[in-house]
């Protein structure tokens, strides 16, 4: 997926005299790849200003790519949130390494998030590695500087440029905004000219029956991230505008054993209420109207190798 305008032939001076056709806009495709809980899902939210991929305790929450678009003067940017690079062991863990990948085939600028406070261990010597051979614009991105001292943060800027070529080097905290600003600008001027290609009021391509599904399963993982296996899943089984009422919506939560089903549906099923009550509020944020949300909770053992499921979140089905 590329935005920016082909660039014609001919020589420079010619293209300066030509009337600038997208009136100075540009349209650029921006890649979050790391480690996971590297920050990128909050590092994106706070880009586009709006709460659009969803933040978790739990490691590995993201794991389709998810687009949103963010405005910064006149270059819209397609931030693409790539689940962590890790080292697969399960079949779900290789759709979710290879999506993230591909995220950053497309991209006109690739962002490589690190923690700082955790420095860079394997997986993040794996992602450097990788990216020393690869093509195209990569700018280093050090997350999370609140909680490193200064000296050290120099010296893994070091550390990770020796690793792989980068174009910039950034530092900042996506959870309190310090620093995104500059990188905004950085990714506002570095994108190619070209025609928007979303309206400026859209802030993501996700249909609204995956936004919700994946709105419900932030809330199950804030509230189950202790006890709740990584292993489940939300979708929007239905959707329906009711008159004068809004919108009714069911969702099922897909687990492998029973005994999870009991952990989501909590003592009396308090905990499915409240995760309910917690998911209903925000997706009625993202609609602009009232939402009647029904939630149901069903075992399907071994979930995680039916190629339907992975279809349901994105992601392509790895054989073998």
């Amino acid at each position: 997926m590329r935005c920016c305008a082909a660039r014609g032939s001919g020589s420079t001076r010619k293209a300066m005299a030509e009337p600038d056709r997208n009136n100075g806009r540009r349209c650029g495709v921006v890649a979050l790849i790391g480690a996971p809980n590297a920050g990128k899902s909050t590092l994106l939210n706070q880009l586009v200003g709006m709460h659009v991929a969803i933040v978790t305790h739990k490691v590995q929450t993201t794991r389709a790519r998810l687009r949103a678009i963010a405005i910064e003067g006149k270059s819209q940017l397609i931030l693409v949130d790539t689940p962590g690079i890790f080292a697969p062991k399960r079949r779900l863990d290789r759709a979710m390494v290879d999506a993230a990948w591909g995220g950053a085939a497309d991209a006109d600028v690739t962002l490589v998030l690190i923690d700082a406070a955790k420095g860079i261990g394997e997986e993040e010597e794996r992602i450097l590695d990788k990216v020393r051979g690869a093509r195209g614009k990569f700018a280093l991105v050090l997350n999370k500087i609140d909680q490193l001292r200064k000296d050290r943060l120099l010296t893994l800027a070091e550390e990770a440029s020796a690793a792989a070529d980068f174009d910039q080097i950034f530092m900042l905290s996506a959870l309190t905004g310090d620093g995104v600003d500059a990188l905004r600008r950085y990714l506002a001027e570095t994108a190619p000219a070209g025609p928007w290609l979303f309206p400026e009021d859209q802030i993501t391509d996700a249909p609204l029956r995956s936004a919700a599904a994946e709105i419900t399963r932030e809330k199950l993982y804030l509230r189950l991230h202790q006890e709740l296996p990584y292993v489940s899943t939300v979708e929007t089984t239905d959707w329906k505008e009711v008159k004068n009422k809004g919108v009714r919506i069911e969702q099922t939560i897909f687990v492998e054993r029973q005994s999870q089903r009991k952990i989501v549906l909590g003592k009396g099923g308090q905990t499915i209420k409240k995760i309910s009550m917690e998911a209903r509020k925000q997706i009625s944020e993202m609609v602009g109207v009232p939402v009647h949300l029904f939630l149901f909770v069903k075992v399907r053992p071994k979930w995680g190798d039916d190629p339907e499921r992975y279809r349901e979140m994105g992601l392509e089905f790895p054989k073998g």
